[in-house]
């Protein structure tokens, strides 16, 4: 199953964002230097206790808010009935309840979903009287918290928490492959070509979770889990921004899967959103491959190829690893090339090199490197171990970790993938001090 998501929803101004912060523990914490990785995520995993869960924070999502307030009120239940296993309609305990909080709740309660109503901005037991004037949104399970102080939060996020579903990461003999892309990239054209059939498409139904859709497929008796990224319902007028609310989709495919299909539209080039895409997969330490569709109705390939895998190479240099096809899910064009390599990836991302032959490698090569001194005293790299596999991780043992940077680090990988290849798949290093004896 999908890691649970929550959804905060609620007028403009009201704390959205400061809950989010204090349930996933930052201040707009992402740090990770990948394209696509923004600074201000407004999707995060978080947990309480035993339960661990997605966050999305809606307002994060308007950074130019419509003129009309019921519109984005709307836009918000769309995406928080459609997306959320269980919403939190946070209201202004200073203001009172409005009409645009009344019409929001409106289309949340029809939707059948868990719904938690916060009543934010109330900081102290002498103040909990402003709860009475939510009445009138038609449930008496009303729970008073400050996002900014932690008033009334624990007993909050215990009512929070019991609603979770219990989540457990899934365990599955097929390797799990998720085919993501931006809109009409031809993720579910290649997806029924992989498959050799036409699935049935069902519309949704409000109320019900549009989660992504796995299906089996095999390969020379070898199955594969496909995990198909559901596409956004059209919306007419409002749904101007819902096409960012699929970047949350996107990353519940990605978070389940072992290896991620990025399908890029070969006649479109390499858009911002594709390498958003690619970021996450990086970032959630994920195979990949990246898959230049539509190449049946490109006029002179040959010349494609050779500007479009540099400009590939370019903006998506952190991923460099991952290896490239040309395909077309609409003719099945080459289709079939991506399951061998799915393969080699699942087995790269489970290698692991003997400690002896690492670290071999590892004296090798610390003698090409020029390592910088730090406070007057010359920075010594020890030895290197492997600590984890899917996707691979090391550790480097030095006398000063903070010293070592990220220049070499790099350059510590390109080596290792020189070595031993890891195709596909992220590598993690890390820097520890070593233990004084």
């Amino acid at each position: 199953m999908s890691k649970p998501v929550v959804v905060i929803v609620g007028r403009p101004n009201v704390g959205k964002s400061t809950l989010f912060n204090r349930i996933t523990g930052t201040h707009s914490a992402i740090v990770e230097d990948i394209p696509g990785v923004t600074r201000d995520r407004n999707y995060l995993d978080a947990r309480w206790e035993d339960k661990a869960f997605m966050v999305v924070d809606t307002g994060g999502f308007y950074p130019d808010p419509p003129e009309d307030l019921f519109a984005q009120a709307k836009e918000q239940a769309i995406f928080a009935v459609e997306e959320g296993d269980i919403i939190i309609h946070l209201l202004d305990g200073k203001d009172g309840l409005t009409p645009a909080d009344q019409e929001l709740a409106r289309i949340l309660r029809a939707s059948g979903k868990k719904i938690l109503w916060a009543i934010n901005k109330i900081d102290a037991p002498t103040r909990e009287d402003r709860v009475y004037d939510f009445y009138g949104i038609g449930s008496e399970d009303l729970w008073p918290v400050s996002a900014a102080t932690g008033y009334g939060y624990e007993d909050f996020m215990e009512r929070l928490a019991a609603l979770l579903p219990d989540y457990q990461e899934e365990t599955t003999e097929y390797p799990k492959i998720a085919v993501v892309g931006r809109p009409n990239a031809g993720k579910s054209t290649l997806v029924n070509a992989l498959l050799g059939k036409k699935r049935m498409l069902v519309s949704p139904v409000a109320g019900t979770t549009r989660d992504s859709v796995d299906s089996i497929s095999a390969y020379h008796g070898r199955k594969y889990l496909l995990i198909d990224t559901a596409g956004l319902r059209k919306k007419g007028k409002v749904g101007y921004s819902l096409e960012r609310f699929a970047m949350v989709r996107a990353i519940r495919s990605i978070e389940r899967c072992d290896v991620a299909l990025i399908i890029l539209d070969a006649t479109e080039g390499i858009t911002e959103q594709d390498v958003k895409i690619a970021g996450i997969v990086k970032e959630y330490g994920k195979g990949a491959i990246f898959l230049l569709n539509k190449w049946d109705i490109v006029a002179n390939p040959e010349e494609l190829f050779k500007d479009i895998v540099p400009e590939l190479g370019r903006k998506m240099f952190f991923s460099q690893f991952a290896p490239i096809l040309t395909i077309s899910g609409l003719v099945k064009k080459r289709i079939t090339k991506v399951f061998p390599v799915v393969d080699r990836i699942m087995n790269e991302r489970k290698k692991r090199i003997p400690t002896g032959e690492l670290n071999r490698f590892f004296r090798e090569v610390v003698a090409e490197m020029q390592l910088p001194m730090y406070r007057g005293r010359a920075v010594k790299l020890y030895y290197m171990t492997q600590v984890k596999e899917e996707p691979p991780g090391f550790v480097i043992f030095a006398n000063y970790p903070e010293a070592v940077r990220e220049q070499q680090l790099r350059y510590v990988e390109k080596r290792l993938r020189g070595d031993f290849s890891f195709e596909g798949t992220p590598i993690r290093i890390y820097v520890r001090a070593r233990k004084r004896e």
